[in-house]
């Protein structure tokens, strides 16, 4: 893959818990961005947000990032990075990405030799199909944060069930403006894991063998996660993005 730009990818979400099918999204963006013939794929980065998301159900992030590093042992080229989740507030997801460009940025250039422009990675987000459509819930997105995440950096989508991330750009001016920057991946074996549907079968003493690693079902387990009181909190809090754009504005 000589001569191919470097790319990094970042996933940024709950995780509560991680599942295999967020670990599916990004063997599968691998591979299309790989057959684009434009890209090599150097890292993948699970990035857990942080507790003051206001999310209901969201159990503390010692917890997501623990489960997160379990089930990823196995990869040799996806980690889990702990910054976002440690900031002392919610974290919006173009800031994360800043920080990671720049992160990654800087390691090449501490290195001998002045790197060019073509040997620092790019950084794409990583997202599930049903991402796109929170772009349009009135208040959760500052236009110039989506104008950065789609236009600066980009989206790698994957698709998910019935779900049409391509409507999604079509019905919003701004990303069509940027589609050329939008991946879209097609999922062929559908892969139905929703982490609300597992933590439903946790609290009413279902199996869910199979749809989690193994490492990860044990440590919810020993740690008595999601449970019929673990789901209530946050109940009825509103999200912190809401809350922090109405006091932007």
């Amino acid at each position: 893959m000589a001569g191919r730009i470097p790319l990094v990818l970042l996933a940024c979400g709950s995780f509560n818990p991680i599942t295999h099918q967020h670990m599916r999204l990004f063997e599968l963006a691998r591979d299309h961005m790989h057959q684009t013939g434009l890209y090599r794929v150097v890292a993948g980065i699970v990035s857990p947000v942080g507790d003051d998301y206001g999310k209901q159900g969201l159990v503390a992030s010692k917890h997501r990032l623990a489960m997160a590093r379990l089930a990823l042992q196995s990869s040799d080229w996806v980690s889990v990075d702990d910054w976002e989740s440690q900031q002392e507030d919610w974290t919006e997801t173009v800031v994360t990405m800043r920080y990671h460009y720049d992160r990654i940025a800087s390691q090449y250039q501490s290195g001998k030799n002045p790197p060019t422009a073509s040997d620092v990675p790019r950084l794409k987000l990583l997202c599930g199909a049903d991402f796109m459509d929170t772009f349009k819930v009135p208040g959760l997105w500052r236009d110039d944060h989506v104008e950065e995440v789609v236009g600066r950096f980009g989206l790698v989508c994957v698709s998910r069930g019935s779900l049409q991330p391509d409507r999604a750009i079509h019905e919003s001016d701004l990303l069509s403006r940027h589609q050329r920057s939008i991946f879209l991946v097609r999922e062929w074996v559908h892969n139905e894991i929703s982490a609300t549907e597992v933590r439903r079968a946790l609290r009413r003493g279902q199996s869910v063998k199979y749809l989690l690693p193994d490492l990860v079902i044990e440590y919810i387990k020993e740690h008595n996660l999601y449970t019929q009181d673990s789901e209530m909190k946050n109940k009825d809090v509103k999200l912190r993005p809401l809350i922090k754009q109405t006091i932007q504005d």
